[in-house]
C-alpha cells in the first residue's frame, strides 16, 4: 500500500519471552474500560520472561476495581502474553505539560508484585 504505521516508540516496546508487545496497544484496551480515566503501560523486569507488561491505572472518581478484574477484562481483549502481569492503581506521574513520565513508571514497576504469574 505504501503506508507505514507506527505502533510504538522503540524504547516503549516490551519484549516478553521473545514476543514484542506494544505498550500503546495494551493502553488502548485499558482506555476502553468504563472505569478507567488514565492508563500507562511499561516494561517490568522478570526472571523468566525478561520483561512483562506493568499497567499503571488511574480510575474515574467514585470507581473501584481490583487487579484481578483488570486482568479478566484484558483476557477478553488481548492475547495472553500481552496481559499486564503487574498492576498499580493511583496517580500517574506527568510533566507540567501533561506528558506521562514513563521513565519514572519503569522505576516504580520494579517494586510492584506480580498479580498474574508469568
Amino acid at each position: 500500500d505504501g503506508y507505514v504505521q507506527i505502533k510504538d516508540r522503540s524504547k516503549d516496546i516490551i519484549i516478553s519471552g521473545g514476543e514484542n508487545i506494544s505498550s500503546l496497544e495494551v493502553e488502548s484496551v485499558l482506555f476502553r474500560h468504563p472505569k478507567i480515566l488514565e492508563a500507562a503501560v511499561v516494561a517490568a523486569s522478570d526472571e523468566k520472561w525478561g520483561e512483562v507488561p506493568c499497567a499503571f491505572v488511574c480510575l474515574k472518581d467514585g470507581q473501584e476495581m481490583t487487579a484481578q478484574e483488570l486482568v479478566a477484562y484484558c483476557r477478553e481483549e488481548l492475547a495472553a502474553f500481552k496481559i499486564p502481569k503487574k498492576v498499580d492503581f493511583g496517580p500517574i506521574e506527568k510533566t507540567s505539560t501533561g506528558k506521562v513520565q514513563k521513565y519514572l513508571l519503569r522505576e516504580r514497576a520494579e517494586s510492584i508484585p506480580l498479580v498474574l504469574k508469568a
